[in-house]
């Protein structure tokens, strides 16, 4: 393979060591959360979100009254957006089917699809306000049926924003707290003294918030590892240079440390992108924070072929990658780790963030290796369940099960089993032996 690097990103080394600052800090704030509830909340709120309330959680007045506030045209677009979500929710919810089967005389199994009883979202908004990741988290949730929906965002600009609280109200959610980073990751998952703890965390967040996320499962369920934004651009020389850099700095605004990634089987592609890129980054008003991802974590990898093009993104598993080349398709088809892909020039990842209805919360960090993106089926857990029927089949399984136990050694186990043969198969089956 002849793969050329015709631009870095900051050295992996250097990235180990970022990350293992966030753990340390991460990890002290979460033991002070935890022994001391709310007012370890209220300190982190007041240092880092700026925000000093007796109560961060908002009455039904202040949403209201925070409602009201929206523009009526706003209004009408999140819940535009609001009913996309839930639409392609429901598809997928309808697609995950309670059974039972019948799979020999007289034994059914089953399984059942089972909402999680609480579930915490965490909506980022401290440096944009990120309506769309209300209708991901709440929405989605509402529609699996959870019982109890609790949702976070930090304020913005020093107080509640009304679009995010409006998509959140609308979404379903149960109780709404002005809360941000570790403070409300950790409020939600260890609970205080005026917050019950959930059962799963939700959503995306910065490198404090994923952390948080990380270190908290097992104690509480996530749904996956959602750090800063990724994006990566897979184009040939059907589409130009504007379009590359355009979709490239969309995504690295999100924060200083998101990853844009231009994969490419085109010289001049690569080239003028890169120029493009500082032509625009002169005029985007956010260029000073897409300029920094772009200038530590850019990359443009020139590839010989369209395989070692797939060979590199599978490599990377970038959270969103948008493919634009003569064979879209072809890159469907194959492409097995990535969060979400967005196919063809029409196509963009902003459409999927904030409006046309798949979940914009995807694996980060080459998750998409292992999970996919928060759906509907991630807040439902699948239980399965058995019934033996008849005697005969109650002592036909009964031996096979004992001597099968026996065969590891487990004499308790096949007595289950073998009390079952005697009492339902009319067989004498001595304790500790297998039945026949």
């Amino acid at each position: 393979m002849a793969i050329e690097y015709l631009k870095r990103g900051m050295p992996e080394a250097d990235r180990a060591e970022d990350d293992a600052k966030v753990r340390a800090v991460v990890e002290a704030t979460l033991k002070d959360i935890e022994a001391r509830g709310d007012s370890a909340v209220h300190e982190l709120a007041v240092k880092f979100d700026g925000f000093d309330r007796p109560s961060y959680r908002l009455s039904e007045e202040e949403i209201a009254d925070l409602m009201a506030q929206v523009a009526p045209r706003d209004l009408e677009d999140i819940h535009f957006a609001h009913d996309q979500v839930v639409n392609f929710a429901r598809i997928q919810r309808d697609s995950m089917k309670d059974v039972e089967v019948e799979t020999l005389p007289g034994v059914i199994l089953g399984h059942k699809n089972i909402p999680v009883q609480s579930v915490g979202c965490y909506v980022p908004g401290g440096k944009f306000p990120m309506v769309a990741s209300a209708h991901m988290s709440v929405a989605t949730a509402k529609v699996a049926g959870v019982p109890r929906i609790i949702a976070c965002v930090p304020p913005f600009e020093g107080k509640p924003n009304a679009a995010v609280i409006a998509a959140m109200k609308i979404g379903g959610a149960d109780e709404i707290y002005v809360l941000g980073g570790i403070q409300a990751i950790g409020a939600m998952a260890l609970g205080t003294e005026t917050i019950d703890p959930v059962h799963l965390l939700v959503g995306p967040g910065n490198a404090f918030v994923a952390e948080a996320k990380r270190q908290l499962f097992g104690r509480v369920g996530i749904d996956l590892f959602a750090g800063p934004t990724e994006t990566m651009v897979i184009a040939d020389d059907t589409v130009d240079a504007e379009m590359c850099a355009t979709d490239l700095l969309g995504q690295a605004e999100h924060g200083y440390n998101s990853p844009a990634v231009l994969v490419t089987n085109s010289p001049k592609l690569a080239r003028d992108t890169m120029s493009e890129i500082d032509r625009i980054l002169k005029i985007l008003p956010t260029a000073g924070t897409a300029g920094v991802s772009w200038r530590d974590y850019g990359e443009v990898i020139l590839c010989d072929s369209y395989d070692e093009m797939l060979a590199v993104a599978d490599d990377i598993a970038s959270e969103h990658v948008q493919v634009m080349t003569d064979r879209d398709d072809w890159f469907l088809e194959n492409m097995t780790c990535y969060g979400a892909l967005f196919l063809g020039p029409r196509t963009n990842v902003a459409n999927g963030d904030k409006v046309i209805g798949t979940n914009h919360t995807l694996p980060t960090k080459k998750a998409g290796r292992y999970t996919g993106g928060l759906w509907v089926g991630k807040y439902l857990k699948t239980h399965s369940y058995q019934r033996v029927t008849t005697d005969e089949a109650a002592a036909m399984i009964g031996a096979y099960g004992s001597r099968l136990c026996l065969l590891e050694g487990f004499v308790g186990h096949a007595e289950q089993c073998n009390l079952r043969v005697r009492r339902y198969g009319g067989k004498n089956v001595p304790y500790g032996e297998a039945a026949e």
